[in-house]
């Protein structure tokens, strides 16, 4: 049996130690923002900063919950037991409470799964965990220095951000490295700020950047040359694509006795 059945942690509770750490991370940034945007003024250009990197994480909890339903092995059961009834009110922004039920189910299978796996587990998903991080960074790196921008230029005589939409739109453009200079700090505060983004932002999104990069031409020089029909290769091919489907069917059942032991 898998060691995931031996923990009593099936592939529907486990997507993956540092995509959990990363959907964890999100769920407290969000829940934080909950607090934050009740104390701003409602409908203030702090609370619309808040406001706009809470429709980011938002989308991510949407995707997060559609990838969980497409691959529970048993979609009811991910509804039910699983937690996913909560998953899906938690992707509406009215009812971002649900988000701690996120929480508390990560912390409960990481607890399951001991310290000494998730450390095993994470150095296994470096790779992975390096875009995780990086996207999570980027996003607070756009909040905190966004809402300091917004501090120190908002009412400085003429400053050009303004806005909430203005330190956002100037955050992102500072850290892809476009500088369109139509926006800009003029006040020391700002300027100190603007250095933090810079050194900060800059590095995240060169890191992001060259990710990918690297993500697609390893995709491109591992796909294995077609193989003429009816030649050793071909054959060879198929049975390897028959012996990967046997081991997909393998996994699933293991994951079904797991939750049927976990019942």
């Amino acid at each position: 049996m898998s060691s995931a059945a031996h923990t009593g942690v099936s592939r529907e509770d486990l997507k993956g130690t540092v995509y959990e750490l990363f959907i964890l991370a999100v769920s407290i940034l969000s829940l934080f923002n909950y607090v934050l945007a009740a104390a701003f003024t409602f409908e203030s250009q702090y609370w619309w900063i808040v406001a706009d990197i809470e429709i980011v994480l938002t989308l991510i909890f949407v995707l997060d919950f559609s990838y969980r339903l497409r691959t529970a092995p048993s979609k009811r059961g991910y509804l039910g037991r699983g937690g996913g009834t909560f998953d899906l009110l938690s992707c509406f922004p009215g009812l971002r409470i649900f988000r701690l039920m996120r929480i508390f189910r990560a912390t409960r299978t990481f607890r399951r799964m001991g310290g000494r796996r998730m450390l095993r587990e994470m150095r296994s998903q470096f790779a992975s965990g390096t875009l995780y991080l990086v996207v999570f960074l980027l996003i607070l790196t756009l909040e905190v220095v966004g809402l300091l921008m917004l501090y120190f230029e908002m009412d400085a005589p003429g400053a050009n951000i303004t806005t909430g939409g203005d330190s956002l739109w100037w955050g992102y453009v500072t850290a892809t490295t476009v500088g369109y200079g139509d926006k800009y700090p003029i006040t020391l505060g700002g300027r100190i700020v603007g250095t933090i983004m810079l050194t900060v932002g800059v590095a995240l999104f060169a890191t992001f950047s060259g990710f990918l990069a690297n993500a697609f031409l390893s995709r491109k020089q591992d796909t294995p040359a077609a193989a003429e029909p009816g030649s050793a290769r071909a054959a060879l091919q198929e049975v390897e694509r028959l012996l990967a489907e046997q081991q997909k069917a393998t996994e699933t059942l293991r994951a079904r006795l797991a939750e049927l032991e976990q019942a």
